[in-house]
């Protein structure tokens, strides 16, 4: 035990007297790359940064490590090695901030491997880095600078004279600081003129409300990023503006028609109308035909203006899908009498195959067959004729190699 004892006590001290800066100071405003380390390189750095910016805590908290080497230089035992050193996180603090004064502590500790540490900052956000630093190397003490401010009444009148001037010439402050008690007294300016006084606090207590309401919910945030879009915003070209007002419009009709389907189906619905479920699967296929009748013309028109405007934009961007869209077209506005004389056989029921209401139902169906057929070899005969009209053709052209290979 004895010759233990005697080991630690022969065993050199290395004291490293760190400072640290965790927002950054010394990089930001003096443009000083940290680690630091020695005497000299510190005070420099400290001299540095005072006259950058002679109310700064850190270069006060640095000329006090400072102090405390010079000290400890002429106290300091034969087994004692003292050193210096000054670390610096970033600007916005935090995490990478803590992150970045761990990786200078790490490589100040091969410099230098410190058997205790002195730490000095210049308050207790720095301190925040002191379970970091105790989980590498002992902390023997830590000392915290506090700046001492006269308390005289000319120094104070300076200070509120500062934040005055700050509030009045700065327009962040001012709107509320200044702006909000104006508005209240020109309000009770003209309730007072207007001999109307009593009101005057149900005015404060709607300013008041408007103006938490405005910074509460981000209105104001809200209305400025909007004014800045529409400052800043760029207009599509003009075939994607018509396709997009005919997908506006020819929704609209799409919504419209089904309002008048259901209004139809409700003017011509039987009264009263049953309540038991027999009788509502009865009037059922009725109601379906008066909706069908309702919705049938405006729905179809609203379905050709989407695919209208769609064709324009696909025309001008040379697509060779547009011949596809056409045809699409022609297809959904035949679909208008196929609709018409399935609504027709639902109000009216077909009793034989000889009816005319069945007929004309085999017949529109027949007839839309024969446009589809027709519309694609009228695709065919347009894209051979247009080919080099269209870019990008090679996904239409094998679809159409398909489609004559089926027939």
């Amino acid at each position: 035990m004895t010759i233990s004892n005697k080991d630690e006590q022969q065993k050199e001290k290395r004291i490293l007297i760190l400072c640290v800066d965790r927002d950054g100071d010394l990089e930001v405003k003096a443009k000083i790359q940290t680690p630091l380390i020695g005497r000299e390189s510190n005070l420099d750095s400290a001299v540095s940064l005072a006259l950058n910016d002679p109310e700064e805590p850190d270069a006060n908290a640095m000329f006090e490590a400072i102090r405390l080497y010079d000290r400890l230089q002429k106290e300091h035992q034969p087994d004692e090695t003292v050193e210096v050193a000054t670390i610096s996180g970033l600007q916005r603090g935090g995490v990478r901030a803590d992150r970045k004064l761990v990786s200078e502590l790490n490589s100040l500790l091969k410099t230098f491997n410190a058997s205790e540490v002195i730490l000095v900052s210049d308050g207790y956000s720095d301190e925040a880095i002191l379970p970091l630093v105790e989980s590498r190397v002992p902390v023997s003490s830590v000392r915290r600078i506090v700046i001492k401010h006269s308390e005289s009444i000319e120094e104070t009148a300076a200070l509120f004279s500062r934040y005055i001037k700050l509030i009045w010439e700065n327009p962040r402050y001012a709107r509320l600081a200044l702006g909000v008690p104006g508005l209240l007294l020109f309000l009770f300016g003209v309730f007072y003129v207007s001999e109307v006084l009593n009101y005057y606090y149900i005015a404060i207590i709607f300013v008041l409300g408007g103006v938490l309401l405005i910074k509460g919910f981000g209105v104001d945030r809200g209305v400025k990023n909007f004014y800045n879009w529409a400052r800043e915003y760029s207009p599509p070209a003009l075939p994607v503006q018509i396709s997009n007002y005919a997908i506006i419009a020819g929704i609209l009709c799409v919504f419209v028609s089904v309002y008048l389907g259901i209004s139809n189906a409700a003017t011509n619905a039987t009264q009263p109308f049953p309540t038991e479920l027999t009788g509502w699967i009865s009037e059922l296929p009725t109601l379906a035909g008066f909706f069908i009748k309702g919705i049938r013309d405006l729905m179809v028109v609203g379905i050709g203006i989407i695919l209208f405007g769609r064709s324009i934009r696909l025309y001008f961007d040379r697509n060779p899908r547009l011949l596809r869209n056409v045809a699409l077209m022609i297809s959904v506005t035949w679909s208008r009498w196929i609709l018409d004389s399935t609504a027709n056989i639902l109000i009216e029921p077909a009793i034989s195959i000889d009816d005319l209401v069945f007929q004309n139902l085999i017949f529109t169906i027949i007839v839309g067959i024969l446009i589809i057929i027709a519309s694609l070899l009228l695709i065919i005969i347009i894209y051979r004729s247009k080919r080099n009209f269209f870019k990008d053709s090679k996904v239409l052209n094998e679809e159409l190699e398909e489609v004559l290979e089926d027939l």
